[in-house]
């Protein structure tokens, strides 16, 4: 995966909604600490360190596309040993997991206020524990569908970053997004795994709960890198 992905077609749809003043204030004091930039020169744009940047080492995990955040805290403070790194567009979602990280005092959270492809070229191979992507956009037209996330080359490049042993778990409720989901990881060499029972430890999101009240199926799926 190159460096950089300006200018490709978009996995998400911008939410940079505005923020009062107040809000703005704070969210700037507090991602001045907790937020990771994308770009920049080498000494704040090369590949991260992760025991530099927390302190400490542990289990790096990438959650991707986090929304309002509810579940991504729930389980940073239930497992304080994990560095999570929050990947998300969704300015009032990063708000609220910025202010939760002040109000529990988590020191192994950090975010990324943008596009989870843009961010790639700092975390380094087999670097990474766990990659979570939980009901990421379904782009459910036909004609958006080269927009959803989970695709071969970007699959290959959450491979590529984590170290053996370590986890792919997907999720989504939307029946043709977890058959793709399962294809494109099935068909990539250095992944193992397929479609489990819903883990009785993660988190119910919104995103679930609508699905559940709309009567779609929830379908997880883990995959496990492996020496390809």
């Amino acid at each position: 995966m190159t460096a950089h992905h300006r200018g490709v077609t978009r996995t998400f749809k911008p939410r940079r909604r505005g923020l009062t003043p107040g809000q703005s204030e704070r969210f700037a004091r507090l991602a001045s600490g907790y937020v990771l930039p994308v770009d920049g020169v080498p000494v704040d744009g090369g590949p991260v360190d992760w025991s530099e940047l927390f302190g400490t080492s542990g289990d790096v995990v990438l959650d991707i596309g986090f929304g309002w955040g509810a579940a991504l805290v729930e389980l940073a403070i239930e497992r304080p040993t994990e560095l999570v790194v929050g990947i998300d567009v969704h300015t009032p979602g990063v708000a609220w997991v910025l202010d939760a990280i002040e109000r529990h005092d988590l020191a192994n959270v950090r975010l990324v206020h943008d596009d989870a492809l843009d961010f790639l070229h700092r975390v380094p191979a087999a670097s990474v524990a766990v990659i979570r992507v939980w009901f990421p956009d379904p782009w459910p037209k036909v004609r958006q569908r080269h927009r959803r996330l989970i695709k071969p080359e970007v699959v290959a490049a959450f491979a590529d970053r984590l170290r053996v042993g370590g986890v792919l778990h997907l999720a989504t409720d939307i029946a043709d997004y977890a058959l793709q989901m399962q294809h494109v990881c099935d068909a990539e060499p250095g992944l193992r795994g397929g479609v489990v029972q819903r883990p009785g430890w993660r988190p119910e999101t919104p995103f679930e709960r609508k699905g559940a009240d709309a009567g779609r199926v929830v379908v997880d799926l883990i995959y496990e890198r492996h020496l390809s």
